[in-house]
């Protein structure tokens, strides 16, 4: 039986992401949906409907206020045929992110930009010191702190709205 329309489109993006690595994808058994032997359960467990409303609510004082639409949809886009091996792959895939830090961090050095960095200091993933460490590179670098969580424009889009307006010239 051939692949519905979906799956097909799904493949092709997932091959254009990947570079167009079609062997790859045929030897690869993890990228086509099934268990990769050795990968971690967690990781496919964090594709949850469950970690997802707590991705947006973990660090937030009050969590009814955070709509849910934004983890709803989150969630049905994840339930789409093949999303969580896209997300799988990205989250495998962060390590080459990290392995630029080195060029950010000369650039930052040598154009010293500015910079305006607004953090949820609350934040399970990126923590208070990596908004920090901006300073370093950047000695003018403003970093603006919020008691929320990964998603702080679901509860402070006001006071990142002003910090973006203060931050920007006239």
């Amino acid at each position: 039986m051939a692949p519905r329309t979906d799956q097909r489109s799904h493949l092709t993006e997932r091959k254009r992401l990947r570079g167009g690595a079609e062997r790859r994808l045929e030897a690869d058994p993890g990228l086509l949906g099934r268990p990769v032997p050795g990968e971690p359960r967690w990781l496919r467990a964090f594709l949850s409907p469950e970690t997802t409303v707590w991705q947006y609510t973990h660090g937030v004082a009050d969590p009814t206020a955070v709509s849910p639409d934004g983890y709803s949809l989150d969630n049905c886009y994840l339930a789409r045929l093949g999303a969580d091996e896209v997300q799988l792959d990205l989250f495998g895939d962060y390590k080459s992110n990290v392995a630029l830090y080195p060029a950010f961090q000369a650039y930052f050095r040598t154009y010293r930009p500015p910079f305006l960095a607004v953090w949820g200091k609350n934040d399970p993933f990126f923590l208070p010191a990596g908004a920090e460490a901006f300073k370093r590179d950047i000695p003018g670098a403003v970093v603006c702190f919020f008691d929320t969580g990964h998603f702080a424009l679901e509860t402070h889009a006001n006071e990142i709205a002003a910090a973006i307006r203060d931050f920007l010239p006239p």
